[in-house]
This record gives C-alpha cells, sequence and structure tokens, in this order.
C-alpha cells in the first residue's frame, strides 16, 4: 500500500495563469493538465459552456513534489482558507474509506466518497479543524 500527501490549489478561474506562474517561479514540470471540456461527458450533468476551457485537473512536479491544480466549477468559488487542500493518494479502497470516515468525524463531506471515472474511491470531507482533504484511490475502476 502506498500513501502520498500533495498540496491541491483550487483557482476561481485561473489556473493555467497560476500554473504558467508556479511553472516558471518554481522551476516546475507540468506533468499532466486536462480541461473539463476533455473529460468524459455525463448526459445527467451537461457541462457549461464557459467550464470547457477551465482546468478541472493538473499537476506539475517541483522537485520531489507533486504541485496539483484544479479551477473550481462554474458556479463555486474558493474563499482565501479553503483554496489550498490536501490530496491524500493511496492505491488501497480499504485504506481510502478508513481514511476519509475517520477525517469526517465532526467535519463536513463535501463529496461522498464514491467511484469516479478517473478513481474507484475518491471524495472530498473537512476536517473538524476546517482542513480540506481529497481523498483519491489510485487504480482502475
Amino acid at each position: 500500500m502506498t500513501l502520498r500527501m500533495s498540496p491541491y490549489l483550487m483557482m476561481n478561474g485561473n489556473a493555467k495563469e497560476a500554473i504558467q506562474f508556479y511553472e516558471k517561479a518554481l522551476d516546475g514540470k507540468v506533468l499532466f493538465n486536462q480541461t473539463f471540456g476533455e473529460m468524459p461527458e455525463n448526459p445527467e450533468f451537461p457541462l457549461p459552456e464557459e467550464a470547457k476551457e477551465l482546468v478541472s485537473h493538473a499537476m506539475v512536479k517541483v522537485g520531489e513534489t507533486d504541485l496539483m491544480f484544479s479551477d473550481m466549477f462554474p458556479g463555486q468559488t474558493s474563499q482565501i482558507g479553503d483554496q489550498v487542500t490536501i490530496c491524500l493518494s493511496t492505491n488501497d479502497i480499504e485504506k481510502s474509506k478508513q481514511i476519509f470516515e475517520s477525517l469526517k468525524q465532526d467535519g463536513e463531506v463535501k463529496m461522498p466518497l464514491q467511484e469516479a471515472f478517473f478513481s474507484p474511491a475518491y471524495g472530498i470531507v473537512t476536517d473538524k479543524f476546517g482542513v480540506t482533504f481529497q481523498i483519491y484511490t489510485e487504480g482502475e475502476k
């Protein structure tokens, strides 16, 4: 089993600009960059036109650390204090469940731990101290 923690920056529509800035300022290398428009379509939730060019997920390698980025989905905004989250990645679904259940105690579930097109178990939870974690399970769905 592996377990990694990575900072995840949630941007208000300017993730592309932030990625370019941190790539230059921190001598980073873009490993992955995908827009909402490049994601598989979900007919139950049609994608607004203004979302198609926004970053759904990007990863920049800075030294030995992965710095992750996403734009907030249209209609949602981040605020000072919740712009930086921590992404906990593991390759063990049971470990993801255990971490999610532990962190949600006296906290707030932002997105239930569930299967997603990119992960067999993914969820977002803010713990009782106000720290937001994205639980990401690596591997096939």
